[in-house]
């Protein structure tokens, strides 16, 4: 029988997962989840021996149910191959007493490519599944790592377009560089004047305008989203928890059924939410920590029980991270209020309108797999530092958020479980901001050169990623206001009102 996934927001409105990757958000605003978690068929002696594509394989077709075995192991062979840097995939690297789950070895050099790398495969598939004429076009808004990875994923896929807002000056020069000097007939690239929040409540507001889909659907195109809102951006990424704790199993790391927590630095809640649902599937998870910056949202949620949007927005060093409405909490949400949608789309209203909810007593003690904290920009820089001079391994600005928090939940809990560390990007990619951390000399050197002292310094090869936008020409050029969205994207579209 089918998987179906239902909205969040109504139960009754009932998709298949296709169906549910060809719309990407619910018409009445909500977010799509399987209407049950399903168990893995196999047993994790069985895993411990299998590679990422064929563990990748045993995940997504107990979730992807009206795809047939062809369809999805032709996706799963076109999205990891050649392009990750690593047979692997995505390795694990001891340091320090915790796992780094390396997360960073695809084209784009971050975590998004291990979901965004199948997603336009998904996507045609579905499209074909569904017979689908229209040409869907891909709205996303990107806090620095999705846009690149979207667009890498999607360019010059035929029966589709691209279209990327990015806060202008919420991203790293190289997160930017990799956006606006993509390649494609197909993308498009825009700067907003405002951030994340903003570029993400834009891209939403455009997805419930009915009368805009009209106007669209009459032109010949559809909508649909890169953005983890997406499930097929959601059930990729439960794929890498699964190949960890197998491979830890297999390198002897833990025994059979040994309990492995897990630290996720968070901003949009999908990475960690992957690591819930691996939970659910049978993976021995204990707990699930989510590590905030300085935009700590998430954490005094867990704390408080309360969430509150209303706060300065700061801008960090961990950029992605850099976001006060966390879009995929709906779904744990959803979750914890046992699936009632009328429940979950009165505190998404009042989000909305007041910028904050509180949970009920009986919801927050069913979130008690999970745990919170958060760094400041002083802790992930002495992070950074510190893991560098006792072991000799470099890690990125986001993943030393989560690594700041684990070293502060172990001192306060004296949680001796093994933890698997998910490491969202490469150093190179914020390479101002780590080599500024290692020693204060780099603090006035030029991008450029701090990426060629990078690779002296820790001797990684510098990826093709990098190599590839230091002289490459800039070919989107085009910004807008906030509240201009839906006219670039009429414009680009060629719309008329």
């Amino acid at each position: 029988m089918n998987l179906m996934y239902q909205s969040t927001r109504n139960e009754s409105n009932k998709v298949t997962a296709s169906q549910a990757i060809l719309q990407g958000l619910s018409a009445d605003g909500g977010l799509f989840v399987p209407a049950s978690i399903p168990k893995l068929d196999i047993g994790i002696e069985q895993l411990k021996e299998m590679s990422y594509q064929e563990t990748a394989y045993a995940v997504m077709k107990q979730f992807l149910t009206d795809f047939t075995e062809e369809e999805l192991k032709a996706c799963i062979a076109k999205a990891y191959d050649a392009k990750f840097d690593t047979q692997k995939i995505a390795p694990l690297v001891k340091a320090d007493n915790a796992y780094y789950l390396e997360l960073f070895h695809g084209a784009t050099i971050a975590f998004k490519d291990m979901a965004l790398s199948i997603l336009p495969h998904l996507m045609t598939a579905s499209a074909q599944k569904n017979a689908v004429t229209n040409e869907i076009v891909i709205l996303t808004a990107t806090s620095g790592d999705t846009g690149k990875a979207a667009l890498a994923g999607f360019a010059d896929v035929e029966g589709t377009r691209i279209i990327v807002f990015y806060p202008k000056d919420g991203v790293s020069r190289v997160q930017e560089l990799q956006m606006v000097t993509q390649k494609g007939d197909n993308t498009d690239v825009i700067a907003i004047d405002g951030n994340f929040d903003d570029a993400q409540s834009g891209v939403k507001a455009i997805f419930e305008n009915r009368e805009l889909a009209g106007q669209l659907d009459a032109a010949g195109y559809q909508f649909s989203s890169a953005n983890s809102i997406n499930i097929g951006r959601l059930v990729p990424q439960i794929v890498y928890y699964v190949y960890a704790y197998a491979k830890l199993l297999k390198n002897k790391e833990i025994i059979f059924g040994e309990s492995i927590n897990v630290v996720v630095p968070t901003g949009n809640f999908g990475n960690i939410l992957a690591a819930y649902y691996a939970k659910l599937m049978g993976i021995p998870i204990a707990k699930l920590i989510c590590a905030s910056n300085e935009n700590k949202v998430l954490f005094d949620f867990f704390e408080t029980g309360t969430y509150n949007r209303n706060r300065e927005f700061v801008l960090t060093q961990s950029p992605s991270m850099d976001i006060l409405i966390s879009s995929n909490l709906e779904r744990l949400i959803y979750r914890i209020t046992d699936e009632n949608a009328d429940d979950t789309a009165k505190l998404m209203s009042a989000l909305r309108n007041q910028g904050t909810y509180e949970i009920t007593e009986a919801m927050q003690k069913k979130l008690h797999s999970f745990r919170a904290g958060f760094a400041t920009e002083g802790e992930m820089a002495e992070t950074i530092a510190g893991l560098y001079q006792s072991t000799g391994y470099i890690i990125d600005t986001h993943t030393a958020v989560a690594a700041a928090v684990y070293k502060e939940y172990v001192n306060r809990t004296h949680d001796e479980a093994k933890t698997v560390i998910a490491s969202t990007a490469s150093p190179y990619k914020f390479v101002k901001s780590v080599m500024s951390a290692l020693d204060s000399k780099y603090n006035d050197w030029d991008e450029k050169d701090l990426l060629e002292e990078f690779h002296k310094v820790s001797q990684v090869e510098m990826p093709a990623a990098i190599t590839e936008i230091l002289d490459a020409e800039i070919l989107h050029t085009r910004e807008c206001k906030a509240d201009q969205m839906e006219s670039a994207v009429k414009e680009i579209l060629e719309i008329v009102k």
